[in-house]
């Protein structure tokens, strides 16, 4: 049983481990590409220069993301049968379909045009090559909505029946599985989570280079008008994205409410049903033990934010713990997951989440037109001229050196409420791996020993930490050097043609 316990125990922890490292890359992918595809537009609609040089190097960083997300990616399905293939026998002809979905409709239909992207920069006309870029974002959306359904699945099971000779879980309405509230709601706050991240890095990245210009560095004076541009854009997607990650986690929060109950309890830790149902911003002492100190409260706010009315009663821990072990057998502690990490993981998602909201309201004001002044000149004797964003404005001396470090330092931020976002959603769930049809301590794999299980974590987290290596020195060559102000976009709009003999001495259209 001890030995069980602890491969069940490391199991989870290697899929944890895996999961979230994979999940640094998938939000940036599906954000890049489409601020890629926005600037290859603007670039194809205007011809000005600024925007072809955003493209090329958000583009690069782009590249680099997709292919640490498409590496780190296959390991998940590998641990299917290797650590779960109890949980893949029972429900894998449900949760695989949409998986399969995803790798034979959106991996495969985003991989072909991002090949023709690479490569068709001097080959396709310029409108052609920009529709390449878009299929790609669609791809990546769509790419995110199969595995979100698959996920769904294990959130709230639907369109199944139970095989009565095999026991096994059969499908028996994909459109079920695909279109049920469940899914559609974690997609919209996925997706707008995700423009959050994107959005942050792109703030991060050029206020890195508006700094070093303000410092007066030659290099980088090239690069002020499309880092001004890039910061623009980034600071309006935040704003958006962080409206539309906050309206969807209040329809995904009301959904949670209706379908797993005991994980909204788990995130408030409220113990007892209350009605109406306070909201804790947070906690002084255990919170794991139901007598916690609250430190600040909203009165009726849960109540509100499970039902929309401030009166509604709101189901305690204790009291959907006895209702679960009276319908599914066992202890009522055996239905309560880890308080204090889905407690305080609810908490620090919201906080690190909204943080670069604000950072780009706050933004989006001190960048507006009134800030920039029209003339050169010196704050003090210490500091050096500011530079010229364009031919007409200049940087203003309101922008100090911690406002530009604070939006460098937003680049962080949604990637740790990313993550604890994904560990709050998971571990609420628990004991449930497919919840009320299968407990995770009936899903590992029976055969793999506690030690095969700890030699395999290890191997990977030794594999990613090189990987993290790699991704970090080239994401930070690339993002330092900037954009490329002397690369010239092709002289015309190229036009289709077949191969020629002077095809084989053009450069690549990008290399590394």
């Amino acid at each position: 049983m001890v030995l069980a316990v602890a491969q069940e125990t490391m199991a989870r922890w290697q899929f944890g481990i895996t999961i979230v490292y994979h999940f640094l890359f998938v939000p940036l992918t599906i954000s890049l590409a489409s601020i890629v595809a926005g600037f290859e537009t603007a670039w194809v609609r205007t011809g000005k220069a600024k925007y072809f040089h955003a493209t090329k190097f958000w583009g690069r960083l782009f590249l680099i993301n997709i292919a640490m997300g498409v590496v780190t990616g296959i390991v998940q399905e590998f641990q299917f049968g290797m650590n779960w293939s109890d949980y893949s026998r029972f429900v894998g002809d449900v949760f695989g379909a949409p998986l399969a979905m995803e790798a034979l409709i959106a991996f495969f239909f985003e991989s072909t045009f991002i090949g023709l992207w690479i490569f068709g920069w001097d080959r396709l006309p310029r409108k052609l090559h920009c529709a390449c870029i878009w299929l790609v974002a669609i791809g990546t959306l769509l790419s995110a909505y199969f595995i979100l359904a698959a996920n769904s699945f294990m959130q709230h099971p639907v369109g199944y029946r139970i095989d009565k000779e095999s026991g096994r879980a059969q499908l028996t309405d994909i459109g079920r599985v695909l279109f049920q509230n469940t899914t559609q709601a974690q997609m919209f706050h996925t997706v707008t989570a995700a423009f959050l991240t994107g959005s942050a890095l792109v703030i991060g990245i050029s206020s890195y280079h508006l700094l070093r210009a303000k410092r007066g560095r030659e290099t980088n004076r090239r690069n002020i008008a499309p880092m001004r541009t890039s910061l623009r854009v980034g600071l309006i997607i935040a704003v958006v994205a962080g409206l539309g990650t906050a309206i969807s986690g209040d329809r995904l929060g009301k959904v949670m409410f209706d379908q797993q109950p005991m994980k909204m309890a788990a995130a408030e830790a409220l113990w007892d049903t209350q009605a109406p149902a306070p909201f804790s911003i947070f906690a002084i002492g255990d919170v794991s033990e139901g007598h916690n100190k609250v430190a600040l409260e909203i009165p009726g706010l849960l109540s509100f934010l499970a039902k929309d009315n401030f009166h509604s009663p709101v189901p305690g821990i204790n009291d959907r713990a006895r209702q679960e072990a009276a319908e599914f057998g066992g202890e009522p502690e055996d239905y309560i997951p880890n308080i204090f990490i889905t407690y305080w993981g609810f908490r620090l998602m919201i906080f690190f989440g909204m943080t670069s909201f604000v950072v780009g309201l706050i933004g989006l004001w001190t960048t507006r037109r009134k800030f920039w002044l029209t003339r050169a000149r010196k704050t003090d004797d210490d500091e050096p001229p500011m530079l010229m964003l364009t031919n007409k404005v200049e940087m203003n001396a309101f922008f100090t050196k911690w406002s530009w470090r604070v939006g460098i330092l937003t680049m962080a931020f949604p990637l740790v409420a990313n993550s604890f976002g994904w560990i709050f959603t998971e571990m609420g769930r628990q004991p449930w791996v497919v919840y009320q049809l299968m407990r995770t301590s009936e899903a590992d794999s029976p055969n793999v020993t506690t030690g095969t299980v700890i030699g395999s974590m290890t191997a990977f987290t030794a594999l990613y930490a090189v990987l993290a290596v790699i991704w970090v020195k080239l994401m930070a060559k690339y993002a330092m050097a900037g954009p490329d102000s002397g690369e010239q976009p092709p002289a015309k709009d190229p036009t289709l043609r077949g191969p020629s003999a002077g095809d084989a001495d053009q450069p690549l259209a990008h290399a590394y």
